[in-house]
Formats: C-alpha cells, sequence, structure tokens
C-alpha cells in the first residue's frame, strides 16, 4: 500500500495544455476504448464540439415528484429536442420518454435511500446490467460518497458497474456526491474526481469549485459539472459558463431547467453556452428575447 505520509500536494496541473493522448477522437480520455464504447460515448458529447447538454431528470428516486417533476410526461417531451444526453431512471425513460427520440441515455443505475432518511449515503448498483442492455443505454450512473460514511460500499457497486460495462461496451459516469456534511472544496473534487476516473469511469459528474481548471486537468477523462440546487437563470447560465470555460465537456442539468419559469427557453441558453460559445450575458440576453416572445405569443 502507498505511504500517505508525506505526500507533497500536487501544484503543476498544466491546465492550458490540451489532454495528450486523444488521438482523433472527440472524448477525452477515451481514444484507446473499443468501438461500441466509442459509439456510445459519441452519442453523448456531439462529435461537432466534444461537449453534451444532459438533462437530469432522476430526481424522482430519492425526492418523489419534486416541484417541476410532477408530469414527466409533459415535461420531457417539451426539452428533450434540445438535451443531447437523457438522465433519469428505467421507470421514468420507460413510461415517459418516447422511444423514437432516439436519444442518448444516462441511466440511474443506483439507489439507496430516501429524503425520509437522513443519511443518502449508503447506495448499490440496482439495475441488472441486461436491463441497461435492453433499453439501450449510452451510459448507466453510479453515486459515489467519496468522505462519507457509505464509501466503500458505493466504491464497490461503482467498480462492479465499470466491470459489467466494460464487458458490453456501455459507458460508467461515476457521480460524485455531496451530501450535508461533505465538503465542498478544492481538494475534495481533486480527489474525488480523479479517484473515480482511475476506478475506470469513462465519465465523472461532479460540480463547480475554486479553481475548476486544475480538477478538469487532473481527471483523464471528461468532467460534467451538475447544475445543483435551483438558482437564478442568470447565475445558472454563468455556472454553465464557467465550467466549459474550465475545462469542462459539458452540463447535466435538472431542477434549473425544469423549475425555470420557461424551462424551454432556458434549455435552449444553456445549449448556446456548451455549443456555440455563448458568454453568460449573451446567453442570458438570449434566454431573456426567447422568453419575451413567448409571452408576446
Amino acid at each position: 500500500m502507498a505511504d500517505v505520509i508525506g505526500n507533497k500536494d500536487a501544484k503543476n496541473f498544466g491546465e492550458n495544455v490540451a489532454f495528450a493522448n486523444n488521438g482523433d477522437f472527440h472524448v477525452k480520455g477515451a481514444a484507446n476504448l473499443d468501438w461500441g464504447m466509442k459509439d456510445r460515448l459519441s452519442r453523448i458529447f456531439n462529435p461537432k464540439t466534444g461537449k453534451t447538454v444532459m438533462l437530469a431528470f432522476d430526481h424522482g428516486y430519492f425526492m418523489g415528484p419534486t416541484s417541476g417533476l410532477e408530469r414527466l410526461d409533459l415535461l420531457i417531451p417539451e426539452l428533450a429536442e434540445y438535451a443531447d444526453c437523457l438522465m433519469g431512471t428505467r421507470g421514468a425513460i420507460r413510461t415517459s420518454v418516447p422511444a423514437n427520440y432516439n436519444k442518448a441515455i444516462a441511466l440511474r443505475a443506483s439507489s439507496g435511500s430516501s429524503v425520509l432518511q437522513d443519511d443518502l449515503s449508503h447506495e448499490s448498483m440496482v439495475v441488472d446490467i441486461d436491463d441497461a442492455i435492453k433499453m439501450n443505454a449510452s451510459a448507466i450512473a453510479i453515486q459515489t460518497f467519496i468522505g462519507a460514511d457509505g464509501q466503500k460500499e458505493t466504491i464497490e457497486e461503482l467498480n462492479k458497474a465499470i466491470n459489467l460495462g466494460s464487458k458490453y461496451s456501455i459507458p460508467t459516469m461515476g457521480v460524485v456526491a455531496v451530501g450535508k456534511q461533505m465538503e465542498r472544496t478544492n481538494k475534495f473534487f481533486l480527489l474525488a474526481t480523479r479517484m473515480l476516473a482511475e476506478f475506470g469511469a469513462q465519465i465523472v459528474k461532479t460540480y463547480y469549485c475554486d479553481d475548476f481548471e486544475k480538477v478538469a486537468a487532473a481527471c483523464p477523462v471528461p468532467l460534467v459539472v451538475a447544475g445543483g440546487k435551483k438558482i437564478p437563470e442568470q447565475d445558472a447560465l454563468t455556472l454553465a459558463y464557467n465550467s466549459i470555460q474550465g475545462g469542462a465537456a459539458g452540463v447535466d442539468m435538472g431542477r434549473n431547467i425544469f423549475q425555470s419559469k420557461h424551462p424551454k427557453e432556458m434549455i435552449q441558453a444553456v445549449n448556446k453556452v456548451v455549443h456555440d460559445g455563448f458568454s453568460d450575458k449573451e446567453a442570458y440576453e438570449y434566454f431573456l428575447d426567447l422568453s419575451q416572445i413567448k409571452a408576446e405569443v
């Protein structure tokens, strides 16, 4: 076992140096993967930009029908056109996402407890890999609690998913969890994202933090930044802009889209930041213009 005593803090992240092992493939760290894995990653990450807009609506697996997600069957058809990838549970996808949308699916494959319990850190892989194959999942998502009580078991479940996914060429997205008592520092995210990538996750979903450029540079697979709790639209677009500028390969937004007063317009504005190079200010003006047009109609 490596001796952690006496380790020195990392300093040279080379933030301004491009990842060196991409070859001619557009997804970071995936140059040496097999064809099937690359095909699925190409459904998630737009080959033209190398980035993704994920629409997350998997909150019901532990929160129930939270605000904005009361009627998935009405919400998803309104927003799916503007997302590269839909992130949800198998129940939500099968019941409320028409199969002819032909969208990439990040399948929430872990679960544990509900908001009725204080400790949410104990999750297991609850979706059988055969079911993920049946659903033509482009990725399976496993929540991992680094630094929490459930760290060991969620790491084991993540590795279980990676092993099964590798067998059938389905990428695994390791999701960095942050509970109420867990730190959200640059040091924490440097550790957590790097751990998940070194376990073999092909995608890591995390949160934005100070010095995010270092976190992105130190992680050898694409980072997708979570939107988190609902904040004002302008702030959410700034979060998306800072994430992309900091090296993220996309954003996975849920509440900041479906809890907006204008969710369809909001996801289009996020798209402009991620794929079209809009600044946060330009994207917010675009959002306001679209919202005004909708109000006038």
